[in-house]
C-alpha cells in the first residue's frame, strides 16, 4: 500500500454563502465526482501555504488566509489520504478551472445533490451543521 497522501482542502465560501466545488477529471482517482478544491501538501510547506498555492494554481483565487476546519484520514482500497480541511473566506479573484475542470459555486444546502468521493462525505455533513 502506498504512503498516506497529505492533502490541503479548501472550503471556499463566498459572500453569498456558497461554497466552491470542482469536478475531478474522469481519468483521475475518484474521477467524475465533485470535490472541494485543494491539493497535496509538499515537504516543508504548511497546510495553509499549500492551500493558498493550490487554490491559485487550480481555481485562480488569491487567498489571504485560511482557518482550520477539520482533519480526516480515509483509506481507499488503492490509497490512503489525510485531508487537512480549512475554511477560506478571505480571497479575491474569479474562480476558474485552470486545469480545464468544471468549477461551480453551490449553496451548502444543495451539496447533497452532488456526488463526492467517500472521504469528503464527513465534510459535507459538518458543513450542514455550520450556520453559514
Amino acid at each position: 500500500m502506498s504512503n498516506r497522501i497529505h492533502v490541503a482542502v479548501g472550503i471556499v465560501i463566498n459572500t453569498q454563502k456558497q461554497t466552491l466545488l470542482a469536478k475531478r477529471h474522469a481519468h483521475l482517482h475518484q474521477g467524475g465526482k465533485w470535490e472541494f478544491p485543494g491539493g497535496k501538501v509538499e515537504a516543508n510547506e504548511s497546510v495553509s501555504d499549500a492551500l493558498i498555492r493550490e487554490l491559485k494554481e487550480e481555481v485562480n483565487l488569491d487567498v489571504s488566509s485560511t482557518t482550520e476546519f477539520m482533519d480526516i484520514s480515509h483509506d481507499y482500497p488503492d490509497k490512503h489520504v489525510r485531508l487537512d480541511i480549512h475554511l477560506v473566506t478571505d480571497f479575491s479573484g474569479n474562480a476558474l478551472g485552470m486545469e480545464g475542470q468544471q468549477v461551480k459555486w453551490v449553496e451548502v444546502q444543495s451539496l447533497s445533490e452532488y456526488e463526492f468521493p467517500e472521504a469528503n462525505k464527513p465534510i459535507v455533513e459538518k458543513l450542514f451543521d455550520l450556520d453559514l
